[in-house]
């Protein structure tokens, strides 16, 4: 029994790992499960615990939830104009080219390769390339 959930747990691990490469979130849940796992239930517990962690700092996005005070507070001191968007904000859409400012997020919140931009009065983190919407800051 104890082989095969080390088993399943490593391979799920694996599968994960090509995940936690673009999502700065899916890391510091995994690293943060593994050691609550650890402290519970030993090394089984760290592979589960590090595969539920994963999955749950993707559901938090980028900016983890501790960061997201400290990030909006960042952006209003900044006193950025709000661009004005006629479709319904929100995760995958594509802003245009052009028309809307995009800045860089400092170093300090973790995701380097993300902007933000205001629109429509909501913070949103874009990927650089794309422009799509990856998180929206409330």
């Amino acid at each position: 029994m104890t082989n095969k959930l080390l088993t399943y747990g490593a391979l799920l691990m694996c599968l994960a790992a090509p995940i936690s490469a673009s999502a700065q979130g899916i890391i510091g849940g995994a690293a943060n499960g593994a050691e609550k796992g650890n402290d519970a239930a030993g090394p089984v517990g760290a592979i589960v615990g590090g595969a539920v962690g994963a999955v749950t700092g993707g559901i938090d996005g980028l900016l983890g939830l501790n960061q997201r005070p400290r990030f909006r507070e960042y952006v209003v001191t900044q006193h950025r104009p709000s661009y004005a968007f006629q479709e319904n904000v929100g995760v995958g859409v594509i802003l245009p080219p052009t028309g809307v400012e995009y800045y860089d997020v400092p170093m300090e919140y973790g995701a380097q390769g993300y902007q933000y931009t205001i629109v429509n009065g909501q913070t949103v983190l874009i990927e650089r390339r794309s422009r799509k919407i990856v998180q929206i800051i409330d």
